[in-house]
């Protein structure tokens, strides 16, 4: 059963068009990534879906609502949160307020404080410390844990293992089994195929603003995925 849907989905930075007709689907249960090459529309297509900018009503459907166009905070109050490519931190509160600022959408749930600090134990040990002093990977831990702190339906992760080293990339993805036992639905954008394929249940592979292959990782080729990739 489908919880997000979007229909020929066309997204524009002021003139210049992004996005040319995206159909996308994700199912109660699933993760599924996004891979492509830089300036492929990946992040494009998670902002479209998070509010960040607007698209036509119709062409984003969420739990059966047209979300298409409506503002970012309803949004994540209707549940869908997005942890953005940067991490975004905010540098002047520590990491506890800056997990905290993630519950600002009173989504009632089970994620809070104390199940954050089971999920990554070095933040509980880091609360009090601003949220830009801690480490790259603790950064992105932070992110995450804001994200859950909303209590969302749908997480949405933009480049995760930007800028990470394989090690703490491999710790991070570790935990996304856990967030996804309670009935988290995930979509991933990531330009590591091989990590985009080893966590996900399907994967679409965008270029130039289009979705170039869909389908299950153990069913796509690596000639499929190269070709939809780089376009040859």
């Amino acid at each position: 059963m489908s919880i997000l849907t979007c229909k020929n989905l066309i997204a524009k930075y002021g003139d210049f068009q992004a996005l040319f007709g995206i159909d996308f689907q994700l199912n109660v249960g699933e993760t599924v990534a996004i891979i492509g090459s830089n300036g492929a529309g990946k992040s494009t297509f998670l902002k479209s879906i998070m509010g960040v900018i607007s698209v036509k009503n119709s062409s984003i459907t969420f739990d059966d609502k047209n979300i298409g166009g409506l503002s970012s905070d309803v949004i994540n109050k209707l549940g869908i949160a997005l942890v953005p490519e940067g991490r975004k931190l905010f540098p002047s509160l520590t990491v506890e307020e800056n997990l905290l600022m993630g519950a600002e959408s009173k989504r009632e749930g089970e994620w809070n404080l104390e199940k954050i600090y089971e999920l990554f134990p070095i933040l509980k040990e880091r609360r009090n410390s601003p949220g830009t002093a801690l480490s790259g990977g603790q950064q992105q831990m932070v992110a995450i844990g804001r994200g859950l702190m909303s209590n969302p339906k749908i997480l949405l992760c933009d480049e995760i293992s930007l800028g990470l080293a394989p090690v703490i990339v491999r710790d991070i993805y570790a935990i996304f089994p856990q967030i996804k036992k309670q009935g988290i639905c995930i979509v991933i954008v990531e330009q590591d195929i091989n990590q985009a394929m080893k966590v996900s249940d399907r994967v679409y592979c965008f270029q130039e603003g289009k979705v170039t292959l869909h389908g299950k990782p153990d069913e796509l080729s690596h000639d499929e995925i190269s070709a939809a990739y780089f376009g040859v």
